[in-house]
């Protein structure tokens, strides 16, 4: 069976790194590449009742977006002969990366290191952090 590698892809070009990393070591092995952007969205978060009725365009905008992003993303990976889909989707950025990972029976996980100060890092966590302490599969951080 042909490996699958998610990949985390947030725009960055540590996650363009991360996308091309996974790809030239899947490139002639058959396998394939899951590119995974997503849209931070807490359900947590306070919204307001003009919020809550703009949300569906917004969110379809979002779609929209992430999709625009991963376009040029994944013609790069199949002109390299990798077999890639995208998907896009709202919520706890590592949380959905797994799931997508544990969905697709991926065997890796590869995302991009993404520069953030120490403090900010101490307060908040990061997604490659998280994504080491939570995912099932082998997880890879390019810087």
């Amino acid at each position: 069976m042909a490996e699958v590698v998610v990949v985390g892809v947030d725009g960055s070009e540590p996650g363009v790194r991360a996308v091309r990393f996974a790809a030239s070591h899947l490139s002639g092995e058959g396998g394939r590449v899951v590119l995974v952007h997503v849209v931070p969205w807490s359900p947590y978060a306070i919204t307001t009742a003009e919020d809550n009725e703009e949300r569906p365009a917004r969110r379809r905008q979002e779609v929209e977006a992430g999709e625009a992003l991963l376009a040029p993303l994944l013609d790069e990976v199949r002109a390299a002969g990798v077999g890639a889909e995208g998907v896009v989707r709202h919520g706890h950025p590592a949380e959905v990366i797994v799931s997508v990972a544990r969905d697709h029976g991926a065997a890796h996980v590869v995302v991009g290191r993404v520069g953030q100060s120490r403090v900010r890092t101490l307060l908040f966590g990061s997604t490659p952090s998280h994504l080491v302490q939570i995912s099932p599969t082998p997880v890879t951080v390019v810087p």
